[in-house]
């Protein structure tokens, strides 16, 4: 199934977005941020849930969460919000949760190691509640931003190793780390998620299908194994319809 998902959604109330996406689309991967938080749409999305035929999975939040912190009280925070947001998505009958790896210390260099550490600890944590919840929770591989954990598959699989947690493959992050073939041969026994979307190879610029330079041709035809949904990550509603119809040229 192609969704749709937008960081710019957040910005509007659920209850004008949620009937926009329903003109176009099945299946919304709500991002859990500003007014779509959880905490904000829990006691509305039940009762709009009934008047629209959708489907649905989450993004987790990510502004001021760093579960790979050094700081052990912001790390513990992080991961105290992320078992919060499964706990309600659970509650209103979503299932999958996608969540980002942690971010490296902006001020103090050459701490990648600790770093990974740190994040293996916090999603241990969060492996072992969200199994009690029955949740599948996804590690999204991230961009070339240089801060970035979890940008190869390497470090996704070390990240990953000794968890039940899922995977979830970002074409556009991949196509900036050069890094798409590998995930998929890497992590595909893991794959239970993907955001699509455009760029031109040195930066997440969140593009239109077809606007930059990856070959969604190539890459969905080893993706043929996958089942589950393409989560088109756009700017506007307009420019996920306008993917949404390439992606079903080539799918």
């Amino acid at each position: 199934m192609i969704g749709i998902s937008s960081t710019g959604f957040c910005s509007y109330e659920i209850d004008d977005i949620i009937t926009e996406i329903s003109k176009y689309f099945d299946f919304w991967e709500i991002f859990a941020e500003a007014k779509h938080h959880l905490r904000v749409i829990e006691s509305k999305l039940p009762a709009l849930a009934t008047s629209f035929n959708l489907k649905y999975s989450l993004h987790a939040p990510i502004s001021d969460i760093n579960i790979a912190s050094f700081n052990e009280r912001i790390r513990e925070d992080s991961v105290l919000e992320i078992l919060s947001t499964i706990e309600s998505a659970i509650q209103l009958n979503i299932d999958k949760i996608t969540i980002h790896p942690g971010i490296l210390s902006i001020s103090v260099p050459c701490m990648r190691e600790k770093s990974i550490a740190q994040a293996k600890k916090s999603l241990r944590s969060i492996d072992r509640i969200s199994q009690q919840y029955g949740a599948t929770v996804a590690v999204e591989n991230m961009s070339s931003f240089p801060f970035f954990l979890g940008q190869t598959s390497e470090e996704i699989i070390d990240l990953l190793d000794g968890t039940n947690l899922a995977f979830c493959l970002d074409i556009g992050h991949a196509n900036t780390t050069n890094q798409t073939e590998s995930l998929i041969t890497d992590l595909k026994d893991r794959l239970v998620n993907i955001h699509i979307h455009d760029n031109n190879g040195e930066k997440d610029e969140h593009l239109t299908l077809g606007d930059g330079n990856i070959n969604f041709k190539k890459i969905l035809s080893k993706l043929k194994f996958y089942e589950e949904n393409y989560i088109i990550e756009s700017k506007s509603i307009l420019s996920g319809v306008k993917s949404r119809d390439y992606l079903k040229t080539i799918l």
